[in-house]
């Protein structure tokens, strides 16, 4: 039973729907998981924080220094927390808009185990140390092999559910979550590709200038694919579903696709400004990046004037707000990115801790809030319910989220400025003005404010977590959702 806003008991249909249902068993769990993954790597994040300002919380034990920590908190945060939310909510989208089943129940419960498996092993291999030393890729070459396998039973299984669909049509949102799919499977491979010395330990076939090259080609692309295009994608969903209005612009829509997936591919060498790369290579990486501001704000906009004639939606509905919060942390960080890719700004910015500012400005301003957003959306409608337990846990979750992004940020971005310019700074002679340890003095006190930043966020995701299993244990069980024709899925709509 659901309670009514008056406090009055609303149905649940249970009875099975005589043209089957969709195969939602494996977004439920997807959905689980992103939630615990989300904790934990949060968590994570929270600690080696608190490392930073306090370096004796390492305990003197290996597995538990920072330089191993670090990579299992990315890898936990960006493949655990964020693969399980777009593994989700694309496996939810894809059959609500072709009006089909997934094309396999069975594949689909490979998909989930396989990537927990590969989880649960990043987790035990990179506290350990056994790492490739490669950013986002640090994982060694059983594992890689593994994800592969994963990925490309995942795209068997979205590509042949959109093969099957009872539309001609494939919505735009299907378009991002495909070309996701392909160009993360291609980096994978490409950038993984290695020699192994032995069960944990290989070596890649790239070397020098080619080897920093072929990573940053994968580690600017596997953000731009898995950190953006993938949540380009549940806000084309989302955002018109939550707000009740079709998308601003369809037309402008396919314009920010095609625009978004030529230009990115070229923007990575812009991580290896004034190092061995050639010049040219470093200009083109620039060039790309600032050409990339315009469909990246047309895209962001085209989400936004969504709710034109429905703002008023903004004061009453929390997933909205984390929905709408989070296209404006995308165009602060894809307005950030382009600046920092100018060889002159990257020269101040480099190496310092503005750069972490920019980058959660994006993951946890940007992919968190829309992951948020999007599973407070359709965790009801998996349980035959009209809302989550709780708004006011929601509107909360929202202040204790946005106030922790923006503590995170700003500490962030003051000090990175700061480490810049003091590290710049030189007396007449040429000799630097400030030594290395005066610079982290400077900085020091900034890095309790991202501590506070980070547990106002992992607080959030704790009352999420609460909220979500209240809001299961009301539903009592699954509803079992029907694949409508259709028809009859644009007169519901």
């Amino acid at each position: 039973m659901q309670p009514a806003p008056g406090g009055a008991p609303a149905q649940i249909l249970r009875a099975e729907p005589p043209g089957g249902t969709y195969s939602d068993k494996v977004v439920r769990q997807f959905v689980a998981a992103t939630i615990l993954w989300g904790i934990v790597g949060m968590a994570v994040g929270v600690l080696i924080s608190a490392q930073l300002y306090w370096p004796a919380l390492n305990f003197d034990i290996p597995w538990l220094s920072y330089g191993r920590l670090r990579p299992l908190h990315t890898n936990a945060v960006i493949f655990a927390f964020g693969g399980s939310v777009l593994f989700a909510t694309s496996l939810y989208v894809v059959q609500r808009t072709c009006h089909v089943r997934l094309i396999s129940d069975k594949l689909a419960a490979f998909v989930f185990w396989g990537w927990q498996t590969v989880i649960v092993a990043a987790a035990i291999t990179l506290p350990l140390g056994m790492t490739q030393g490669k950013e986002y890729a640090e994982l060694e070459w059983p594992i890689d092999i593994l994800i592969a396998i994963v990925w490309i039973a995942y795209g068997v299984l979205f590509f042949g559910t959109i093969a099957k669909r009872r539309v001609k049509h494939i919505y735009v949102a299907n378009w991002f979550y495909g070309a996701y799919i392909i160009a993360v499977g291609m980096l994978h491979i490409v950038n993984n590709l290695a020699l192994p010395a032995s069960l944990t330990k290989s070596y890649p076939i790239y070397s020098g200038a080619v080897d920093a090259m072929a990573q940053w080609w994968y580690g600017h692309n596997a953000v731009a694919f898995l950190l953006t295009t993938g949540y380009l994608a549940m806000m084309y969903y989302f955002v018109p579903k939550q707000a009740g209005r079709p998308i601003y612009s369809y037309r402008l829509s396919i314009v920010h696709f095609w625009a978004l997936i030529s230009v990115y591919m070229w923007a990575g060498p812009h991580h290896l400004h004034y190092t061995a790369l050639p010049d040219w290579a470093q200009s083109v990486g620039m060039v790309f990046s600032l050409i990339l501001l315009a469909p990246s704000w047309g895209g962001a906009m085209n989400g936004i004037l969504t709710l034109s004639g429905v703002w008023y939606k903004l004061r009453t509905d929390p997933i909205l707000k984390f929905l709408i919060v989070a296209i404006s942390f995308y165009m602060i960080a894809t307005f950030e990115g382009p600046m920092l890719s100018i060889k002159t700004v990257n020269s101040l910015s480099h190496y310092t801790d503005w750069t972490v500012g920019h980058v959660h400005a994006g993951t946890l301003g940007w992919v968190a809030m829309i992951s948020i957003g999007s599973v407070y959306s359709l965790l009801p409608r998996l349980q035959g319910l009209k809302e989550m337990y709780s708004i006011k846990w929601i509107d909360a979750h929202f202040w204790m989220h946005t106030l922790g992004v923006v503590f995170y940020i700003a500490s962030m971005w003051i000090a990175g400025v700061t480490q810049g310019l003091m590290w710049r700074a030189t007396n007449p002679d040429g000799t630097l003005t400030y030594s290395f340890v005066e610079s982290l003095n400077a900085t020091y006190p900034y890095y309790l404010g991202r501590l506070f930043g980070g547990l106002l966020v992992l607080a959030g995701m704790c009352l999420m977590a609460w909220n979500m299993y209240k809001t299961v244990q009301l539903a009592r069980a699954p509803a079992p959702n029907p694949v409508l024709p259709p028809d009859a899925a644009e007169a519901r709509a």
